[in-house]
């Protein structure tokens, strides 16, 4: 029967008719614990409820399916003794062939026969440690959802329990933490901050440098991750670089608003199967300025980025070579200023040049050393530097410039070499583990002078030249206690040679038992810690004595207890609901010396460096929260996503006080849709909808008087975060026109991406931006995030 079976499946697309435009899927199918090839593997293809095609993976567990129409389609992995795999909604053009690296997990049980049925669309995580606060994210998905701009962290906001902190930015709030607490990684190094005009201590900015047209398919944790992620205690997103294809030349171009792209892959050697993969993006969004569109500032900011991947499979090892990086700079000339004007990146009252670079390259080499292991190493180096000149600009009443005067200067480089080890072991199909080592080398250059006000001497905050080691290990076990019931515990433990407060030993849990077919129950909980941003322990500060003291060198990790509890039910095959209720204590929080409300746990978002007195980890901190996700799969031409979130984010400074932190916005709903239409077998018109309403930012009562004398904004610090500023409303439009061509195999694709359609005017934060034209008017005034923003591209494959 099996090898009638197989045979059906590698003869059918001889008995099918045929469709004008068809491409090549093809793949690589292993056991998901032991990463070891599947043989025998069969691939099944299906179109609109009917198979198109199918194929048998090899000794290698490779597998092929040839003519394969284009458009959406449906597989199917499945292997004796394995779960069968649904992937659904692959879109298939005729610019690209698609190529899958599918991971199939071991039954417990081992069925006997073969059952065709229906399948429903689980969204499989990549790590197989996971089982609660997790998502799974395609380079589909940083595209299809409105308003993304193909960024995965401006995709990830769209999920339950994450929050965009600022349009302008793509900073992420994930349960009330501070975005400082997010761990980016990519290729399983982590990475500094992959973002275009990134400030320091911060994870997010205005630009990804990140293109996803190389990704493939990521995680994105929200909580209570497995033991192989350390310091972070917010959120982790898991990023992958795929393989270039082996076979065949592909090239893609793009133009549009956010600058002009350049993808390129294919073979180095046919026969040895080895492949390259590469992108260049550049802009300088003057186009913007052209057609008079606000982007929150005058300047034209410039940026390039760049990504590339070489593939050397040799036998059951592989050796891959990475490197993403990018450049950007920007001039914000107030000087040249005809009128007062508020400036959205930078301060109204100065010029500015600012400027950010950061790159990652490295060489793994992994390799399969026996039916049951396979190991991994990886050797990298990352760089990042951020550097800024600010020229205060003193005017007349009438506006003309009165004076200019330097008022500060700084540059920090940290570098990175990282060198890491991981082993992937399954002792049998109910127990497998993951264990691994890194060791982190961080370089530290920080160098800052600034104008005091007061004196009108420079004080140099910073003059800072050394090294310290973070060294992290971890041990993850996986035990599948029954046919419905999956236990993950684990150990991770990390030290930083800054100083002897920074060690931790964190446990890990997690737990799934399923209820029924479709329903499932998890939990996890665990400890977290991280480190403080790097410019936070170089800060000195001039002493009586004229010398200079490190105030902060000594300050430990900030810590967190997550526990989630997470509910997961298919509605029928293509609806999925899930609702999570999550804790988190967050404890040895740094907060001020001398009592007051400062935390750390309300800073990493926006422009502007903080520099707090001397420091010490006695704040403690506590997020709780409801999550709802409602989703309905792409289906019948249709996809929704509805998610919301009740929450509360609290946090005590040193003078004891329990507050609100900047990021409590004590509820957020998204609501996303898309439809398609078919306009014949090769052109396809899709839309997109987003809608986002969450609760105001909170804020802080100015001291004017104390502002005015200190030319920025001062806050009454007594009353921190007791403003709440009005509620947040967005809604964005995309359309899209894809065109497969006929006579050759390219692919087009138009769109438009309609950001903050209704042009509503959400409020950011206050801002100091003085008039010297009528000194009675407030230097206080609202500053808006981004208005009414269109994104237009225009795309090729071939």
């Amino acid at each position: 029967m099996k090898i009638t079976y197989t045979l059906i499946c590698l003869l059918f697309p001889l008995f099918l008719f045929s469709q004008n435009v068809t491409q090549t899927v093809r793949g690589h199918v292993s056991d998901k614990d032991s990463k070891f090839p599947v043989l025998g593997a069969t691939v099944l293809v299906y179109a609109d409820s009917v198979m198109v095609g199918g194929a048998v993976s090899d000794e290698s567990g490779d597998f092929r399916v040839t003519n394969v129409p284009v458009g959406r389609v449906n597989m199917v992995f499945r292997s004796v003794g394995y779960t069968d795999l649904p992937i659904n909604n692959l879109i298939i053009t005729g610019g690209k062939e698609v190529i899958l690296n599918v991971e199939l997990e071991e039954q417990t049980i081992l069925l006997e026969g073969l059952e065709i049925k229906a399948y429903q669309d689980k969204r499989e995580v990549n790590n197989e440690m996971a089982v609660v606060s997790v998502r799974t994210f395609s380079v589909e998905e940083t595209d299809r959802y409105a308003g993304s701009r193909g960024d995965p962290a401006r995709m990830a906001s769209n999920f339950a329990g994450v929050q965009g902190a600022d349009d302008s930015r793509n900073d992420i709030v994930v349960r009330g933490n501070s975005p400082i607490g997010v761990l980016w990684r990519l290729e399983g190094v982590d990475i500094p901050n992959p973002n275009h005009f990134a400030i320091a201590g911060t994870t997010g900015g205005p630009v990804s440098i990140i293109n996803n047209k190389y990704l493939s398919n990521s995680d994105f944790f929200t909580g209570a991750f497995p033991a192989e992620y350390g310091n972070s205690i917010a959120g982790v997103f898991d990023l992958n670089m795929r393989r270039g294809n082996n076979e065949q030349h592909e090239f893609s171009g793009q133009l549009g608003f956010l600058g002009t792209e350049l993808f390129a892959e294919g073979p180095i050697n046919k026969s040895k199967k080895s492949s390259y993969l590469g992108s260049f993006r550049y802009s300088t969004l003057q186009l913007f300025q052209f057609m008079n569109l606000s982007i929150g500032t005058s300047a034209v900011p410039n940026y390039f980025d760049g990504g590339v991947k070489l593939s050397f499979p040799k036998g059951t090892s592989i050796i891959n070579v990475f490197a993403i990086g990018g450049k950007s700079n920007i001039d914000i000339l107030v000087s040249e200023y005809s009128k007062a004007e508020t400036e959205l990146y930078g301060d109204s009252d100065r010029d500015q040049y600012f400027g950010t670079s950061m790159a990652v390259a490295g060489v793994s080499y992994g390799m399969q050393l026996n039916p049951k292991a396979y190991g991994k190493a990886v050797v990298a180096y990352s760089w990042q530097e951020n550097h800024a000149n600010h020229i205060l600009v003193y005017r007349d009443t009438l506006f003309e410039i009165d004076s200019m005067v330097p008022n500060m200067n700084y540059s920090y480089k940290d570098q990175k070499i990282t060198a890491l080890y991981h082993l992937n072991y399954k002792v049998n199909n109910r127990h497998s583990f993951k264990a691994g080592v890194s060791a982190e080398q961080y370089m530290y250059n920080h160098i800052d002078s600034n104008l005091n006000l007061f004196t009108w001497n420079f004080d140099n905050r910073y003059d800072y030249t050394d090294n310290a080691l973070l060294m992290q290990a971890f041990f993850q076990w996986k035990y599948k206690a029954a046919e419905k019931l999956v236990v993950n515990g684990g150990l991770h433990g990390q030290v930083f040679t800054m100083n002897a407060n920074s060690k931790s030993i964190e446990p890990r849990l997690g737990l799934s038992y399923t209820l029924t077919e479709k329903s499932s129950l998890n939990f996890g909980a665990g400890l977290h810690s991280q480190m403080l941003p790097s410019y936070q322990y170089t800060y000195q500060q001039i002493q009586p004595d004229n010398s200079f003291l490190l105030i902060n060198e000594d300050v430990g990790f900030i810590r967190s207890f997550h526990s989630v509890l997470g509910y997961d039910q298919m509605l029928g095959k293509n609806f999925r609901l899930k609702m999570e209720t999550y804790f988190q204590y967050l404890y040895d929080v740094p907060v001020e010396v001398q009592p007051s409300a400062f935390s750390l746990a309300n800073e990493g978002s926006g422009f502007s460096r903080f520099f707090p007195d001397s420091l010490q980890n006695t704040g403690t901190g506590k997020n709780y929260g409801v999550e709802l996700t409602l989703e309905k799969f792409f289906s019948n031409h249709f996809f929704f996503l509805a998610t919301g979130s009740l929450y509360n984010s609290l946090y005590v400074g040193s003078d004891g006080i329990e507050r609100k932190t900047d990021f409590n916005g004590s509820y957020a709903a998204n609501l996303l849709g898309g439809y398609e239409w078919t306009i014949s077998d090769r052109n396809v018109i899709t839309t997109g909808i987003k809608m986002t309403y969450a609760g105001g930012k909170l804020s802080t009562p100015v001291d004017t008087l104390a502002s005015i004398a200190a030319k920025e904004l001062i806050f009454i610090d007594s009353l921190t975060n007791t403003l709440q500023l009005k509620d947040y409303f967005r809604f964005d439009l995309k359309l899209a026109y894809r065109i497969n061509s006929k006579k050759n195999k390219v692919t087009h694709e138009i769109a438009i991406d309609l950001v903050n359609l209704f042009d509503v005017q959400n409020v950011l934060g206050l801002t100091y931006a003085p008039n010297p034209a009528d000194i009675t008017i407030s230097p206080i005034k609202e500053e808006y995030q981004l208005g009414f923003l269109p994104l237009f591209y225009y795309k090729i494959d071939f």
